[in-house]
């Protein structure tokens, strides 16, 4: 009876897609479910260097795209010299002499105005952290809890807005939303290091961990190794930072706190003031004695039924029982938009609209489940910036906003020649759900 549990639990793990089959052996996912002595995996190195182990390695960095690093080797550049490089990987790994390059670190900007640091590994780096990632993550995945939906396979943040959603129809309304300071740069390395030993008993795993994370950092002319942190951009790291956060987890579950994370990103849902005031204290308490700060600006307690008092949470504002886009996603709409449907575009109206429409489509089924007058805002919105085009064709200044306009371009002409609308789109979605 027992063996025919453990055989289902590894099936289970097989289908949730949270292996990579070339790594982990039914072997190893029974070992997974039964444990290993003292909790603890030796023997992993040979599985990160196989040559199966890279070449998928390689197949997932290929299709993550991504810029080329300080070496200025980019996917393109790689995949022309893909069989040389991941052999000479494989035996740089093998003989030990594989010694990670610098992260080359650019900023890209912030809602709020402010610019993230992100970092950029060369494209050997970030294959060897993939297939590191590929054979770690399996044994971390088994001791993670459902409250964290970040970077983890099979789950995501639609399933994090999801619990949300349903705990505040519950009536826990009282909402703890909290922010880590610069998480990724702030993370002490000892101490993560600390928390990855506790299941890897692999020496040359271990290092090559420790490699990754005493990687140095390159901006412009300047180098550096920073002494706390995982470079937020980089393969390893949002494993990393969940392995982190874990025993938060574990905490607040056990405390039974209602928490949902992604990342580090994360609200704490309660029935009263007084619950989340506990709630709050204890995140601080457990922030300060593991090496980070909340951010004083960004954490707040309210009650999301009052105006004024909602929090946002994946690019959604909650408050008085509504969903809708928060400003920041708004904005980041409309600039790419923008971007996409400039005047001087010299495209034909077809043309614009086809490559429109993915972009359309793509937020849509993200924020589908926004207040309905949202949608009716973005389709106008998108009209006004292509009868804009229109206008400059027929050598007119103007915006597109005459009535003049709309009766030359009738919101029927752009449905004719194809683009998505979304007040329509979420029409039909509300017809099925009835």
């Amino acid at each position: 009876m027992l063996e025919a549990k453990q055989e289902s639990e590894t099936k289970t793990i097989f289908m949730r897609g949270k292996v990579e089959t070339v790594v982990w052996s039914e072997r190893m996912l029974a070992a997974l479910v039964s444990g290993v002595k003292g909790g603890r995996w030796f023997s992993l190195w040979d599985k990160v260097w196989r040559s199966g182990t890279l070449d998928r390695a390689w197949e997932l960095v290929s299709k993550n795209k991504g810029a080329g690093g300080v070496d200025g080797v980019t996917i393109e550049r790689f995949k022309g010299m893909k069989d040389k490089c991941l052999t000479e990987l494989q035996d740089a790994l093998k003989a030990g002499s594989y010694v990670p390059g610098a992260v080359r670190r650019v900023y890209i900007p912030k809602g709020d105005g402010t610019q993230r640091p992100l970092g950029i590994p060369c494209v050997k780096d970030r294959i060897v952290q993939a297939a590191v990632k590929m054979t770690l993550e399996p044994i971390f995945e088994k001791d993670f809890l459902t409250m964290s939906y970040g970077f983890r396979p099979g789950i995501g943040a639609k399933d994090a807005l999801r619990e949300v959603d349903g705990l505040l129809k519950e009536g826990s309304v009282w909402v703890v939303d909290a922010d880590v300071q610069k998480y990724f740069d702030s993370i002490p390395k000892g101490r993560l290091m600390d928390k990855v030993r506790a299941r890897i008993a692999d020496g040359k795993v271990l290092d090559l961990v420790q490699a990754f994370l005493d990687q140095a950092i390159m901006e412009e002319c300047k180098t550096w190794t920073p002494a706390k942190g995982t470079p937020a951009g980089a393969v390893l790291s949002p494993l990393l930072a969940n392995i982190y956060l874990h025993d938060l987890d574990v905490l607040m579950t056990s405390k039974g706190y209602r928490m949902v994370r992604y990342a580090d990103d994360f609200v704490t849902l309660c029935d009263t003031e007084a619950e989340a005031n506990k709630a709050l204290a204890v995140v601080k308490q457990w922030m300060t004695e593991n090496g980070l700060a909340l951010h004083p600006d960004k954490t707040h307690i309210g009650n999301c039924t009052i105006e004024g008092e909602g929090f946002e949470f994946l690019g959604y504002r909650f408050e008085c029982g509504k969903r809708t886009v928060r400003k920041a996603s708004m904005k980041k709409l409309r600039d790419t938009i923008r971007r996409r449907t400039k005047r001087t575009v010299g495209q034909s109206m077809g043309s614009v609209i086809k490559s429109l429409n993915p972009t359309l489509i793509g937020w849509f089924g993200y924020f589908k489940h926004a207040h309905k007058w949202t949608f009716k805002l973005v389709d106008g919105f998108v009209r006004r910036r292509l009868r804009a085009i229109l206008r400059k064709q027929d050598k007119r200044p103007g915006i597109g906003r005459c009535l003049k306009d709309h009766m030359q371009w009738p919101n029927s002409y752009f449905a004719t020649l194809g683009l998505f609308t979304m007040k329509e789109a979420h029409a039909e979605l509300a017809s099925r759900s009835r």
